[in-house]
């Protein structure tokens, strides 16, 4: 069922063509209206399959002693495969992102031109040293040979200097990444030497600790968690942008960046957008105001809940509260305050005229990304009225607790819902134009107007509207897994 309902997709975006060489909104609405009437019955959310779920994603949690364990296996493999010593191994595999068989087989066509082309060298002694006393080049004192160690790029330094160097390095939180004293040398230093060095125990075990992390932050299928406190390391089959949940300290986080999870946005651009926000949100806080005026009476009214389908107290007027528009025109047509309309001539205008348009643009963007940022703090709010009330009605024997579980059961899926909404208008703010954009923001329309309904419909439910809401609920969640499965990068 998954292949036809993609297949259908393909040929809807191949459609989507003629929408942008001039055919009307209203005709590309039709033909989609009429492929999620053929389709939205034959999705099966109750049950969905593994692969059916685009989110779905395998991982589990490790202590540190169990990463401790896997980790000392891959490098104890390598040491056995090319007859390295441990720290070696190590630092080969921190080098080449843990890439074991192509280390074995580049290694094995060259061994010591590999190493010096990974900047990697084990242990020199004093050999190419004058003299017996010969002076050390930084502290311009002289030692007599046994002292000096260095590494084969031929740099000798005193064992002073060299413990210096590495107690200033591993202050400064570098470890793996440690390179030769000499100038513009870029040889790094294995682990046994600087171990054998240090003077310092508690610096020794300092290096051992920032050593972990690096070993941990560079493997593609391991990755901290970055919930306060927390100590859990999660292992995933493989590198992808998807959610991860830690069930310790209940942490959301997208498993390839860190970050909190932002699909279908994928990691290099929701930095991006996260950047312009923190150096342009001043600006759009200063527009983006909590209160507006009714557009019929003008009434200043202020959004205590999550919901955009507003109802003005005095008036009782229903209207937008992103557009200030007929709330009528969202339920029957094209969702259009989702989508940005650009000025098409822009490309002919001054300098300055392009730069109000490019922030006009953003402003729209931004203004939707934190409404529903916003919305999803006050539907906090809601879950918590739901509780209160549902404890209200059953004490006044209004139904069971389990008759009223739906509500919640609702709330849980909005949150959801408008959590994959959010993270739509950065991706749709550097889409650039064409086809598959004009067939992403009509599925991100169709989602926004369905959570719209399914938060109007939580806030006002009663028992008898269960069979209605419930529909909505499948109907918010297949949107939301249409665009998932069209759009999600992994």
């Amino acid at each position: 069922m998954s292949g036809d309902v993609n297949r259908q997709l393909s040929h809807m975006s191949e459609a989507s063509s003629c929408y942008s060489d001039g055919n009307s909104s209203e005709d590309m609405d039709e033909d989609i209206d009429q492929y999620y009437m053929d389709t939205t019955d034959d999705l099966d959310l109750d049950c969905p399959s593994k692969t059916d779920d685009p989110e779905y994603f395998e991982y589990e949690p490790l202590q540190v002693m169990d990463a401790e364990r896997l980790l000392n296996e891959e490098i104890e493999a390598l040491c056995t495969k090319l007859k390295v010593s441990p720290s070696m191994a190590k630092m080969l595999l921190l080098r080449h992102n843990w890439q074991k068989e192509e280390i074995i087989e580049n290694y094995q066509k060259d061994p010591s031109g590999f190493l010096i082309d990974s900047h990697l060298t084990s242990r020199r002694k004093h050999d190419n040293l004058i003299g017996p006393r010969p002076m050390c080049s930084v502290c311009c004192v002289n030692y007599p040979r046994d002292r000096f160690h260095g590494v084969t790029c031929g740099h000798m330094f005193c064992q002073d200097c060299w413990d210096m160097h590495f107690q200033t390095q591993i202050q400064d939180g570098i470890t793996t990444a440690i390179e030769c004293m000499a100038k513009e040398c870029p040889v790094l230093v294995t682990e046994d030497f600087v171990c054998e060095v240090l003077t310092q125990p508690k610096l020794r075990d300092k290096y051992s600790k920032f050593s972990f992390n690096d070993l941990i932050k560079s493997h593609p299928k391991l990755r901290f968690c970055p919930g306060v406190d927390c100590a859990v390391i999660i292992k995933a089959k493989e590198s992808k942008a998807k959610k991860v949940e830690c069930q310790t300290c209940k942490a959301s986080f997208c498993f390839r960046c860190g970050i909190s999870y932002h699909a279908p946005t994928e990691c290099d651009v929701i930095k991006r957008w996260l950047t312009k926000c923190e150096d342009d949100s001043e600006t759009a806080n200063y527009i983006s105001a909590h209160t507006k005026d009714c557009p019929r009476c003008h009434v200043c009214i202020e959004k205590n809940g999550g919901c955009n389908h507003m109802q003005c107290p005095e008036c009782k007027y229903d209207f937008c509260w992103m557009c200030l528009g007929d709330w009528k025109s969202h339920g029957s047509e094209y969702y259009e305050c989702s989508r940005y309309k650009e000025n098409p001539n822009i490309a002919n205008e001054s300098v300055h005229v392009q730069a109000r348009e490019a922030l006009k643009k953003y402003l729209f963007y931004y203004e939707r990304w934190e409404n529903h940022a916003k919305s999803l703090q006050l539907e906090e709010t809601t879950t918590s009225k739901i509780t209160t009330r549902t404890q209200e009605k059953v004490m006044n024997n209004q139904g069971t607790w389990i008759d009223w579980q739906y509500l919640l059961r609702a709330a849980a899926l909005l949150k959801k819902c408008r959590y994959t909404l959010q993270y739509t208008y950065p991706y749709a703010y550097y889409m650039d134009k064409g086809s598959r954009k004009v067939l992403f923001e009509y599925q991100q329309a169709q989602l926004e107007a369905e959570v719209e309904n399914l938060s109007w419909k939580v806030e006002r439910a009663e028992i008898t509207d269960r069979g209605d809401l419930e529909n909505q609920m499948d109907v918010a969640e297949k949107r939301r897994q249409t665009l998932l499965k069209d759009f999600l990068e992994v």
